[in-house]
């Protein structure tokens, strides 16, 4: 089969695409023939050994997408030969081979029907961002609610998009930052009830004027950097914040003293805590609650397979959504 090889960790500019042996399912397994790989902003960090997995050399990156089902292991009942099926989080891509490939061997656990009314497209980008938005929120012990304000920064992206649209199916008031006017006005499409430019510098103002008298119950952030601290300002009695990423950089001269008297919280997200029963259960929810508004995940464009070195350029860019790649 092709696939694009990591053959270090130079970065994704040293992928290879070369022939290797076609994967064989073990015990618990299946072999996808792949229609559909996404990327995410974790396998070009895995590439630069700026993840905490480091796999075995050579690696296949990729951690989503939809494909039909070509062989199974012993002990599969829930899927079958021919199924056509979307990957939701496990070992695939990070320290088993990947997605980008012509096949892939992924636990038969962590496989998902397409669900109906929806394209493979839709599919094959939306497992992984989906579920670290739904852990994003429901962290706490408790969803957002209505009357509660939620702040998503990088509101453009492929955990924002989620974040946007699962915050809006639980009656928050949705606040997206978004540096292009032209994805602002997408986010605001997707439910966003405003949505402001980071780099303004009266930001804080804009956002404490538009939910006044409230300020801001939950935080999905992907930035950090500079803006962290203007994001904790903005934080309510109780305001939590759910670090997904750092686009942005370090924090620099973070106060901790900010934290006070508010008694506000900070955690980090893992989707690499999902069992696959709870990546099934938190999936099924994320579904039911998109069909329910009409919404579906945002795919940015489809690369070619040849063009999986330009595929990550789009999504170093800043990409309206995910980034596909088309196997087969």
């Amino acid at each position: 089969m092709r696939a694009w090889l990591m053959e270090s960790y130079e970065g994704v500019e040293k992928l290879r695409l070369t022939e290797v042996p076609d994967p064989q399912p073990g015990p618990g397994e299946v072999q996808l023939e792949m229609h559909l790989a996404g990327l995410n902003p974790a396998d070009a960090f895995l590439a630069l050994a700026q993840y905490p997995a480091k796999p075995t050399l050579p690696h296949i990156l990729g951690r989503d997408g939809v494909g039909t089902v070509r062989a199974v292991g012993p002990g599969v009942t829930n899927v079958q030969t021919g199924d056509l099926v979307g990957l939701l989080r496990c070992d695939a891509g990070v320290e088993a081979w990947g997605t980008l490939a012509g096949k892939a061997v992924v636990p038969a656990a962590s496989l998902a029907k397409v669900p109906t009314g929806w394209s493979e497209e839709q599919m094959a980008g939306a497992p992984l961002v989906f579920l670290t938005a739904w852990q994003a929120l429901a962290q706490w012990g408790e969803l957002p609610t209505a009357g509660q304000v939620v702040l998503v920064t990088g509101a453009s992206g492929g955990v924002g998009v989620g974040s946007v649209l699962l915050a809006k199916s639980m009656g928050a008031t949705v606040v997206g930052l978004s540096r292009s006017k032209e994805k602002a006005e997408i986010v605001r499409g997707l439910g966003a009830d405003f949505v402001f430019d980071p780099s303004d510098p009266a930001l804080r103002k804009q956002v404490l004027a538009a939910i006044a008298p409230r300020k801001v119950d939950f935080v999905v952030d992907s930035v950090a950097g500079p803006l962290f601290s203007q994001i904790v300002a903005m934080l309510g009695y109780g305001g939590r914040i759910s670090v997904v990423g750092r686009s942005g950089g370090a924090v620099p001269d973070f106060n901790t003293a900010t934290l006070f008297f508010r008694r506000n919280r900070i955690g980090g997200v893992a989707v690499a805590d999902f069992t696959p029963e709870g990546a099934q259960s938190a999936w099924a929810e994320i579904v039911r609650r998109l069909d329910a508004m009409g919404r579906r995940p945002v795919v940015d464009q489809v690369f070619p397979f040849e063009n999986v070195k330009q595929a990550f350029a789009r999504l170093a860019e800043g990409p309206m959504g995910k980034v596909l790649v088309k196997v087969a």
